[in-house]
């Protein structure tokens, strides 16, 4: 292993945690020529890193003290203080600068970033919008938010890992509020592209068909989204291409089909409530996302509060 992380030999960055994005980090770093520092609790996961020109750090306080910016992209923020919040790395932080890279809250990005200021240190939270693979790619997005000054001091670097690195602003937790939002409209499409596999399945129909169809269409879903977003902000859910009473015979008609072909009707059975919802408080002739109203207005589950508790 190389280790060569003194004072007088400065990396232009650390890199904390080398799971596949991690390392897909590092290896965009350089590909364009930075001089990169790493480190990981799993000490082999630096291996490959190494010969291709990455320096191992000892330790995580040797990988801070290494370079003026870090960026820590492990599992979650709880590990990422596990990691920082040490007597030993303490003191080093000081006028350096920490982008963070895992996956949290925007209450824990708000925690962290407090955390890091009152160290002294700057701080950017990021959301990666991305695979591992996309890491490097002109294309490729990474959320960001804090201090302006401290993103477009940074931007050279962040723009090597994603060259569509985005800025939302001061409020630290508008980069993972975003990110969420993705997984929350990611999440219902994974569950209604398994539904719909399901569906050709029952008819005994070529799935790959299905996702070509979806490729075709998405220009369109892409601009139903903008429409939504847009009616949302303003507030005008009337006058609607399409109501939420129709979408709700569509859920209702995914009932049907599973229990004529016999199949699974979980994923529409779950959605069917809320839209019956909405109709019973007046939004039926609605845009269909006037559904937000009844999410606005719905208690957390008893479920979910079991959840929390237990994890």
């Amino acid at each position: 292993m190389k280790h060569n992380v003194g004072r007088k030999n400065m990396s232009q960055v650390s890199v904390i945690g080398l799971g596949p994005m991690g390392a897909a980090l590092v290896q965009a770093l350089l590909r364009n020529g930075m001089q990169v520092t790493v480190w990981n609790r799993t000490i082999s996961k630096a291996d490959s890193l190494v010969q291709q020109g990455a320096v191992l750090a000892p330790s995580a306080a040797a990988a801070i003290n290494a370079s003026s910016i870090s960026i820590i992209c492990v599992a979650n923020y709880k590990t990422s203080a596990s990691i920082l919040e040490t007597e030993e790395i303490v003191p080093l932080l000081a006028g350096r600068t920490l982008v963070q890279l895992s996956t949290g809250t925007p209450q824990e990005a708000r925690n962290s970033e407090l955390w890091v200021r009152e160290h002294g240190a700057n701080y950017l939270d990021g959301a990666i919008q991305a695979w591992p693979s996309h890491i490097g790619n002109p294309e490729t997005v990474i959320l960001y938010s804090g201090l302006q000054t401290v993103f477009k001091a940074n931007e050279p670097i962040l723009k090597i890992l994603a060259g569509n690195s985005l800025y939302l602003g001061e409020a630290v937790g508008s980069a993972s509020a975003q990110a969420l939002a993705v997984i929350s409209y990611l999440l219902g499409t994974w569950l209604g592209f398994a539904h719909g596999a399901h569906i050709l399945e029952s008819e005994n129909l070529p799935i790959d068909s299905f996702g070509s169809m979806l490729a075709a269409i998405a220009p369109l879903l892409g601009e139903e989204a903008k429409h939504q977003s847009k009616v949302i902000q303003s507030g005008n859910f009337g006058n609607p291409e399409s109501s939420l009473k129709t979408s709700a015979d569509s859920v209702e008609r995914l009932i049907q089909q599973a229990r004529e072909a016999g199949i699974n009707s979980d994923f529409p059975g779950f959605a069917l409530p809320l839209f019956v919802k909405a109709a019973e408080a007046g939004y039926e002739n609605e845009e269909v996302s006037a559904i937000i109203k009844v999410l606005r207005n719905g208690s957390t589950s008893p479920l979910l509060l079991q959840h929390t508790k237990t994890t």
